[in-house]
């Protein structure tokens, strides 16, 4: 009688699509309570309420799984950069920080899509779709900076990757230091956020930026 209402139940999830989503949820769950690596793809299976054996057909293996979570992060993520950079308005240099400020959030709003995009050891290109996904997300990085690099002389201009590589490992290292919304955060007597700004504005200012 169990499996007969365990397996109505995963037909039922199947045929009108909730699974996928249902061991998604699950994932991020399980990521928030134990980390991207503490459980396992019957864990997940078992939270989500179906068997184990339910979840390949939808994803290959717990890897799989994680590169769902992992994409659907990264486009957040890169939906809340595109918004803070807002096509340089009302300023790139303004702009610029605003993008700052929309990685901390992120981080902190979404600590366990942040752990599955970035702490996962999932390999970059190990699905085109989550390698395309991230990869969007940097490009708003890598759009602002070549605006800020276009305002100085050709002459001794750095390269706009160089630049984006540099605050990206900036935003990177304080979001995952101090602007998590999850146990990893450590304690800053100054907020991330004026820790970020005078970070980016001290490298923007060795490179001839942002006054002063």
């Amino acid at each position: 009688m169990k499996w007969s209402r365990e397996g109505r139940r995963e037909r039922r999830g199947y045929h009108h699509g909730n699974l996928p989503e249902a061991l998604v949820q699950a994932a991020l769950k399980l990521i928030a309570d134990k980390g991207p690596a503490g459980f396992t793809f019957a864990e997940a299976a078992r939270s989500a309420g179906v068997s184990p054996a339910a979840p390949y057909r939808h994803y290959r293996d717990r890897d799989a799984l994680m590169a769902e979570v992992a994409r659907r992060g990264f486009e957040r993520f890169a939906a809340g950069l595109a918004r803070a950079w807002n096509d340089g308005d009302p300023d790139p240099l303004t702009a610029f920080h605003n993008v700052g400020r929309a990685y901390l959030a992120f981080a902190r709003a979404e600590p366990a899509y942040y752990s599955a995009m970035f702490e996962a050891g999932l390999p970059p290109d190990m699905s085109a779709e989550l390698a395309r996904a991230a990869d969007e997300a940097f490009a708003v990085l890598q759009r602002a900076a070549e605006t800020i690099c276009a305002t100085l002389p050709k002459p001794g201009r750095p390269p706009a990757m160089m630049v984006s590589l540099h605050v990206w490992a900036l935003s990177h290292g304080i979001a995952s230091l101090f602007s998590r919304g999850d146990a990893a955060r450590r304690k800053l007597p100054m907020t991330p956020e004026d820790l970020l700004e005078a970070g980016v504005l001290v490298y923007l200012r060795g490179l001839g930026l942002g006054g002063g």
